[in-house]
């Protein structure tokens, strides 16, 4: 019997690559960088960047910002809370060209994703991958390079070019037209219940939640707290 898994997709961020690791390094680094600025709480800085950068992400997936825009805000924002005052548009993007250089030098991937792959490439051989990801897809791309992960995952669908952002349905579905799939031959995998598992799930998809915070987990869709446990649950969806 043919395998009911004919590919394998992955979200990037906070699931094959480090990004809050290497969001929060960088951010210390381009703190400690601005002339004058002393006795920062970093621990707090670190947090209210998140949370900026999540509320930016947000209204430029939805369209309301660009990618540069939803950057100046972040930056401006974080800049006047800290008692920096207003910053205009060049020294926002001066700032963040530094976070920039240090965030990218920074990008690794979690400790579970080279040998999740070779137990891929050796218990799953028929298996395409890719990744289905939320952002710019230039950016995106260029982690995968960065972290030699390019070269095994040809497939990227980002919401950039594919004009719908994740949870809706259209992204997964593009990823799978791209792939020549039917949506119930692809396994989709992401840090995020709903924004990842239950919407590919929803989209016809296997969803799989990667449940590193090991959080409390519902019935469906299926779980994993590691993704060296990926290649036994598709051998199970498979069965």
């Amino acid at each position: 019997m043919a395998p009911a898994i004919k590919a394998l997709l992955f979200d990037l961020d906070g699931t094959l690559i480090d990004h809050d690791t290497a969001a929060m390094v960088a951010l210390t680094q381009a703190l400690q960088a601005i002339p004058g600025l002393h006795q920062v709480d970093h621990a707090h800085a670190r947090r209210r960047w998140k949370q900026l950068e999540e509320l930016a992400m947000e209204r430029y997936l939805s369209g309301e910002l660009t990618f540069t825009g939803q950057r100046r805000l972040r930056v401006t924002s974080l800049a006047a809370e800290l008692g920096l005052g207003t910053w205009d548009a060049p020294r926002a993007d001066a700032w963040f060209a530094g976070y920039l250089h240090h965030y990218e030098s920074a990008w690794r991937v979690y400790p579970d994703v080279r040998p999740a792959l070779d137990a891929l490439a050796e218990q799953h051989r028929h298996l395409r991958l890719g990744a289905l990801t939320n952002g710019d897809a230039d950016q995106q791309r260029k982690k995968l390079l960065h972290v030699g992960l390019a070269s095994e995952l040809l497939a990227v669908i980002a919401s950039s070019e594919a004009g719908a952002a994740k949870p809706h349905a259209k992204i997964f579905h593009q990823g799978c037209t791209r792939l020549r799939l039917a949506p119930d031959e692809v396994a989709y995998v992401g840090d995020r219940l709903q924004t990842d598992a239950i919407a590919a799930t929803n989209a016809g998809l296997h969803g799989i939640w990667l449940n590193r915070d090991n959080a409390p987990t519902p019935a469906e869709p299926p779980v994993i707290q590691t993704l060296k446990d990926l290649p036994a649950l598709l051998t199970k969806i498979d069965r």
